[in-house]
């Protein structure tokens, strides 16, 4: 067993490299990944020089260095810094459609929204809001979108039934 080993040195590094290889899908850290390019590396050096275990071991080492240096950052990077998926409702939150049946505050309009018809609702609360126009998804209330159209500014009108908005931005607030 110990001379089959001594003459096929590249094997074991092939089985190591193999078992890391496997190891890797279960982690998915990409860390025993790159052991196990190393490994492989190791096994190519003792093809060609099946007596120097100290090289096969150093190319191997510094192979997997390299690559837990170089390689694996940027292969975690692209795989955890992707998009933000959004799932259930979620997903339509902050998106655009149009009012097809006029939206009045106690309910029964409704807006296309990527092609599906949603039931909505003004955000406001006291807005009605005409077939046509543009509004944005604001938040989702059980199956009824809760919504504003756009380009509008964004205010309520809470307890002060005669506030208004100011029409010059730039003025300060008039009491």
């Amino acid at each position: 067993m110990m001379d089959w080993l001594r003459d096929n040195v590249w094997a074991a590094w092939l089985t190591i490299a193999a078992v890391l290889g496997l190891a890797e899908l279960a982690s998915l850290d990409f860390t025993l990944l790159m052991l196990a390019a190393g490994a492989l590396t190791a096994a190519g050096v003792a093809a060609f020089l099946p007596g120097l275990l100290w090289l096969q071991i150093v190319v191997g080492l510094i192979t997997a260095g390299a690559m837990l240096a170089a390689i694996r950052p940027l292969l975690v990077r692209k795989m955890h810094h992707g998009g933000e998926l959004k799932t259930g409702s979620a997903h339509v939150i902050g998106r655009t459609g149009t009012v097809v049946k006029e939206i009045h505050p106690d309910g029964g309009g409704s807006i296309r929204l990527n092609g599906e018809l949603w039931t909505a609702r003004p955000y406001d609360e006291v807005s009605t809001i005409p077939p046509g126009t543009r509004v944005e998804v604001m938040e989702i209330d059980g199956a009824t979108a809760v919504v504003y159209p756009i380009g509008d500014p964004l205010h309520h009108q809470l307890n002060n039934p005669e506030s208004t908005p100011n029409p010059n931005p730039t003025d300060p607030p008039q009491n």
